[in-house]
């Protein structure tokens, strides 16, 4: 109707403004007010939406993961060695680089967590638990096949998502000599030694 009341854009078009953002202006710059003028609506009607910026931010690396995972899943069910899968999981966690925004927004979840309440903190479990059974899976698959060594999937899964983790933060936070190149070659090299390799099992 003419001249009525503006409608809101769907939330999946705010979580992907908002990512948009992260991405272009980087986090410092995604307030209410900025994002509410990216999107047409007011900040008061986003903290109506999600309650607060703690909320948003989670709602948006929600969304973010759930691209992801669905990346994720097209890689670690397609027709290919384990191996070969594995290293796409590899490529897939590591950030893109200095400031790559999903891991500008996880860094800063995981920051604020530490006042977080408990459904927000099972959420970000949820998301980690993904990542760990997709692993655990492609790991035990692999070692089905012979392609790896006879280790705990849970455990060697627990340990490279660690060494993920780590050396993920030194590239997305552009810590000097720890480019997203050499992280690979490290976590190559890890996989070599403990996974790939013949020898008695990693886990003893």
């Amino acid at each position: 109707m003419a001249g009525g009341r503006k409608q809101a854009p769907p939330r999946e078009d705010v979580l992907a403004a908002a990512m948009e953002m992260i991405a272009e202006r980087g986090l410092e710059k995604l307030t209410m007010a900025a994002l509410g003028r990216e999107v047409g609506m007011s900040s008061g009607h986003l903290l109506y939406y999600f309650g607060s910026k703690d909320e948003l931010l989670l709602r948006t690396l929600e969304w973010s993961e759930g691209r992801l995972g669905a990346e994720r899943a097209r890689l670690l069910t397609r027709a290919a060695p384990a191996r070969e899968r594995l290293r796409a999981y590899v490529d897939l966690y590591v950030p893109d680089g200095h400031r790559d925004p999903h891991w500008t927004l996880w860094l800063e979840v995981w920051t604020r967590s530490q006042n977080a309440d408990a459904d927000a903190r099972d959420r970000q479990a949820a998301i980690e638990g993904a990542w760990h059974r997709d692993l655990v899976a492609l790991l035990a698959e692999g070692i089905s096949r012979g392609e790896f060594r006879r280790v705990d999937p849970d455990r060697f899964a627990a340990r490279l998502r660690a060494l993920l983790d780590g050396l993920s933060i030194h590239v997305a936070i552009g810590l000097r000599g720890t480019g997203r190149d050499q992280v690979l070659r490290h976590v190559a090299e890890f996989l070599a030694d403990g996974l790939l390799a013949d020898g008695p099992p990693a886990d003893g």
